[in-house]
């Protein structure tokens, strides 16, 4: 296995950036007010913990997908946050894809590309997906697209 391809499925780090050109596109049609979670922050209770307002992105560690998307609908649902957007892996066996994802989400976006995150001179092992969330309510149906 090639050594990119091995950083990027080691668990080593989650410390991995959202592409600059997919995170300005998200912010010009979504207008975000805050980030929970930062590139390189190592307080991850502090992210889960406090006040997220207004609207909100989430890249979440991917090796905490759960907990994040448990705090966004949280928020939601006490009126703090008024609109979640999450770059995540759609990974439709877990159990907070059907959990959260399948039974909330307001719009799926799928990326019809490998994103490369960071610095890494590679693109991503797997495909990622944006979920948005604007509302807590069960849903029957949920639109999909494709992101351009």
């Amino acid at each position: 296995m090639n050594k990119n391809l091995n950083a990027q499925l080691s668990s080593n780090t989650d410390n991995w950036s959202t592409p600059k050109d997919l995170y300005d596109k998200l912010n010009d049609k979504f207008h975000f007010d805050y980030d929970p979670c930062p590139l390189n922050s190592d307080d991850k209770t502090t992210l889960i913990n406090g006040d997220w307002k207004g609207n909100i992105f989430i890249n979440p560690p991917y090796s905490n997908v759960k907990e994040f998307l448990n705090k966004g609908l949280m928020e939601l649902k006490k009126g703090n946050a008024k609109l979640l957007v999450y770059l995540i892996i759609p990974r439709t066996s877990t159990k907070y894809w059907r959990d959260y994802v399948m039974r909330y989400a307001d719009a799926i976006y799928f990326i019809p590309k490998k994103l490369k995150f960071g610095n890494s001179k590679s693109s991503a092992p797997f495909p990622s997906c944006i979920v948005v969330f604007r509302e807590i309510c069960p849903k029957n149906m949920i639109p999909c697209y494709v992101w351009k």
